[in-house]
């Protein structure tokens, strides 16, 4: 009896012992601990940084990589990886550009000047297109992610080079007697004092986070990420959702080529250029694992925030870009092998049978 009593003790002292690990706490909460480093260190640095307007203006650039990294979480929750997204940023503000300069027909010799909503929803259905040439190539022919989206990378880049021969579209504000202005309103304008990108990035993270966590497709994902040959077995459509996630990753890339346009007032074939692995590094520091399963909306946007304020932070206080690129690089691999710790020191689960699916928390593999 008192053997079975101290073993209860025991037991319950383990428990409460595992209720609070402050290392575990710094570990999951290394993105938000990072983020408020990163502001009082430059607040400190700089009278200039801790202050409304400067965050607001930090956080349009934030915008891009947030819509960014969002698309990218869905494909590394599925465990895949998409390396187009910077392309298809830089393609989507040329086909805007395009656009925005007027189409001519000279069969009927007149020039089309589309409104700034057409030329959006057409960059959208661009973006889900070259995902969906992603998805098709992964989930039918069985390509390899990094093989697929590398050459997707490629050809994609290379449109946006032949579409403009290497040049760049300047002047996209367009002309109110030709019915094309607006489209500096993504980029520049404000709604209740908050620039339109990061009320986009707010939107896009709320409607992801109620697919993630509250919608069959979450739960769809999280479990065909963490072990795709028992989700296939459990009944979930595992290729259509391999295929929506990585349109919808070329819609979101889509998106923020069309505000990156807009801040610039100009779209060049180059833009975007290693703009993938940024969304990478958000979505790594944000928790996520790279072998699939895991991840959020939450982690990924603070991921984001890390970058962009860190890399805005540098500039405020006068540091060389070349070291910008060496602190970011190092922040970088730091997310890494903090991420590789974390799911290294992670108990494996069952795998789930019958009907179970993984939860929608992603605790590992399914």
């Amino acid at each position: 009896m008192n053997n079975a009593a101290k073993t209860s003790r025991s037991t319950h002292a383990g428990s409460s012992s595992e209720g609070f690990d402050l290392g575990k706490m710094l570990l999951e909460g290394r993105a938000f601990f990072a983020l408020v480093v990163i502001i009082a260190i430059f607040s400190f640095l700089s009278p200039n940084y801790f202050a409304l307007e400067n965050f607001l203006t930090m956080a349009s650039h934030v915008a891009i990589y947030g819509i960014l990294a969002i698309g990218m979480l869905l494909v590394i929750i599925n465990g895949g990886i998409d390396l187009s997204v910077g392309s298809t940023l830089g393609l989507s503000g040329v086909v805007a550009g395009f656009f925005m300069q007027g189409v001519t027909l000279n069969v009927f010799g007149v020039v089309l000047y589309p409104s700034v909503w057409v030329v959006v929803i057409l960059c959208c259905l661009l973006g889900a297109f070259i995902g969906l040439v992603n998805g098709v190539l992964i989930a039918r022919f069985r390509v390899p992610a990094f093989v697929a989206t590398l050459g997707v990378m490629y050809v994609v880049r290379g449109f946006a080079l032949l579409m403009t021969n290497g040049l760049t579209y300047n002047n996209l504000g367009g002309q109110a007697d030709l019915g094309n202005t607006g489209f500096d309103y993504l980029g520049f304008d404000r709604l209740f004092h908050v620039p339109v990108g990061v009320l986009i990035l707010a939107a896009i993270a709320i409607l992801g986070s109620i697919a993630l966590n509250r919608s069959a497709f979450g739960r769809w994902l999280y479990a065909s990420g963490g072990n795709e040959r028992a989700a296939e077995l459990s009944g979930v459509p595992v290729k259509r959702v391999l295929i929506s996630v990585y349109m919808l990753s070329g819609v979101c890339a889509a998106i923020a080529g069309l505000i990156l346009s807009s801040q610039l007032t100009s779209a060049g074939p180059t833009a975007g250029t290693t703009y993938e692995l940024t969304a990478i590094a958000a979505v790594v520091i944000g928790g996520a694992s790279l072998m699939g399963g895991t991840g959020n909306i939450r982690g990924t946007l603070l991921g984001a925030f890390v970058i962009g304020f860190l890399s805005d932070g540098l500039v405020i206080i006068g540091i060389s870009s070349y070291w910008q690129t060496v602190f970011t690089g190092a922040v970088i691999v730091l997310a890494v092998l903090l991420n590789a710790i974390q799911y290294r020191r992670r108990p494996k689960r069952p795998t789930p049978t019958g009907g179970q699916l993984a939860s929608p928390q992603g605790g590992g593999k399914a």
